[in-house]
């Protein structure tokens, strides 16, 4: 059975170190405020909106929820970014994507203020990972990849890690984040011959294409490191990632390891999207 990389533990550690940061914030007059942008009502980004809401009341970051009709046009939503782009009450902004297939997502991704770009979703945001210049903020599922690596104490430099997966939201952020780590690292995608032969030469593999149970265990080797990033649902409603848990944790054996979904990455993004909060309060501080 391979090591189970849970994410609670890792979020409650990412916690203890947000508590007196906020702390301190308060005592300065300020509480750290996340503004919640969505366009309609789809059931993936309410159950988020949910999660985000209640680890924000736990933390003690406020937030603030803007809520636009599924019809709703694209100079309505980017109305809404202006107002939080002016508003300096609030310190960081979760837009909930994909947007309706009406509006221009590039477009309205760059209407936001990088400073409070929390998840790394403008262009700005994004060249200061692809340049690795530590500025803006990465996406917080790619971070959250960090993370998990860092606190079972994996080790990146110099290992080869696949990523399979090229979206902006995740495959190319986290292989220029683990590239920067001194990683050896292949980007895979639907259009790569041969994934499989890939994949079963790495370190360290990240799945996150968003196709539930798409690898099997032909994809994988004993001793790897195994990061699932999907959340899916399968034909039964069931909650899933891309990897096939079940077939593959065998194929891992004990030295390997593997996040498991949910349970896994999902909590360490939310936790994640709140430190950036924080950072974008503490930089609004000073």
């Amino acid at each position: 059975m391979a090591k189970l990389l849970t994410g609670k533990e890792v979020s409650a550690a990412l916690a203890d170190d947000l508590v007196p940061r906020i702390e301190r914030l308060a005592a300065a007059g300020m509480t750290p405020t996340l503004a919640i942008v969505r366009v309609g009502e789809r059931p993936d980004d309410l159950s988020y909106e949910r999660t985000a809401r209640k680890r924000a009341e736990a933390l003690g970051i406020a937030v603030r929820r803007f809520e636009l009709a599924a019809e709703a046009s694209q100079a309505e939503l980017e109305a809404v970014i202006e107002a939080v782009n002016g508003d300096e009450a609030v310190h960081g902004c979760l837009l909930f994507r994909p947007l309706p297939p009406s509006m221009d997502e590039r477009a309205v991704c760059d209407r936001l203020a990088p400073e409070k770009d929390i998840d790394g979703i403008g262009s700005a945001s994004l060249a200061g990972v692809f340049a690795d210049t530590g500025e803006g903020f990465p996406p917080a599922t790619a971070q959250a990849c960090l993370e998990m690596l860092d606190f079972y104490g994996i080790p990146v430099a110099g290992k080869r890690v696949v990523v399979l997966g090229r979206s902006l939201v995740i495959g190319r952020p986290v292989a220029m984040m683990l590239l920067a780590r001194h990683a050896t690292v292949t980007l895979a995608h639907s259009r790569t011959e041969d994934a499989a032969a890939h994949t079963r030469e790495a370190d360290i593999v990240v799945c996150a294409t968003g196709r539930a149970r798409a690898f099997g265990p032909e994809f994988f080797a004993p001793g790897q490191t195994v990061l699932d990033v999907g959340i899916n649902f399968d034909a039964d409603g069931n909650l899933c990632g891309d990897v096939d848990f079940d077939a593959v944790e065998s194929v891992l054996g004990p030295e390997g390891a593997i996040t498991p979904v949910p349970r896994g990455l999902g909590g360490v993004t939310t936790t994640v999207t709140m430190a950036h909060v924080v950072r974008a309060a503490e930089a609004a501080c000073r």
